[in-house]
């Protein structure tokens, strides 16, 4: 597969018959709005690749530290401030 490709909106636009053939044969495309991404036009298979859901076993632990010395307690004030 050959590098993702990166269109302006307006030409993508203009584009869009010539982009979703590349689409089909396996050619992404990152749709820019001023120059920032806002948008991938990739072909279905990737988009279903892409959108699955990935384990979380490689994080567990990552989180060690993370609320404090006591969590149950940290836990238990941030539930309280979102009841309020």
């Amino acid at each position: 597969m050959s590098a993702t490709r990166r269109r302006g909106a307006e030409e993508a636009r203009n584009q869009l018959p010539d982009l979703l053939e590349a689409a089909e044969k396996g050619q992404s495309t990152i749709i820019t709005r001023h120059g920032r991404p806002v948008a991938a036009l990739m072909p279905i298979e990737a988009y279903g690749a892409a959108s699955q859901q990935q384990p979380l076993i490689p994080l567990a632990g990552s989180g060690r530290g993370l609320w404090g010395k006591d969590s149950v307690r940290t836990l238990r004030r941030l539930r309280d401030e979102w009841s309020r």
